[in-house]
């Protein structure tokens, strides 16, 4: 299950806007690399969808089946937020629907891709 928490709304190159919702996976513990001590996280995907920001808005707290898996993509800088440290990143998250999900999870389907 994720839960939708935000909405971000972005400009495309016509000018015209759209809106996406931020998603937000279950918490995870997560060992860390430097410290080697482990912390708690969520991760998180945005999810372009057709509503206004009232809709968008009014769907905060909502949950959805599925999850958020990591996908590799070609690198690219990300400017951390809190810092502006820039950094290059080869990965981002997706939210995949319940039916994908289980399939992702379902060992016996892992056992058989072999």
């Amino acid at each position: 299950m994720v839960t939708i928490v935000d909405y971000k709304t972005y400009q495309r190159k016509d000018g015209s806007e759209f809106h996406a919702l931020v998603v937000q996976g279950g918490v995870e513990a997560v060992k860390s690399k430097e410290s080697g001590k482990t912390y708690l996280t969520a991760k998180t995907a945005k999810v372009p969808c057709t509503f206004d920001i009232m809709t968008c808005e009014s769907l905060k707290g909502t949950t959805l089946p599925g999850g958020i898996k990591k996908v590799n993509v070609e690198p690219y800088e990300y400017a951390i937020p809190s810092t502006g440290e820039i950094i290059n990143l080869t990965h981002r998250n997706e939210y995949i629907g319940e039916e994908e999900s289980i399939v992702n999870n379902n060992v016996i389907d892992k056992a058989l891709a072999v």
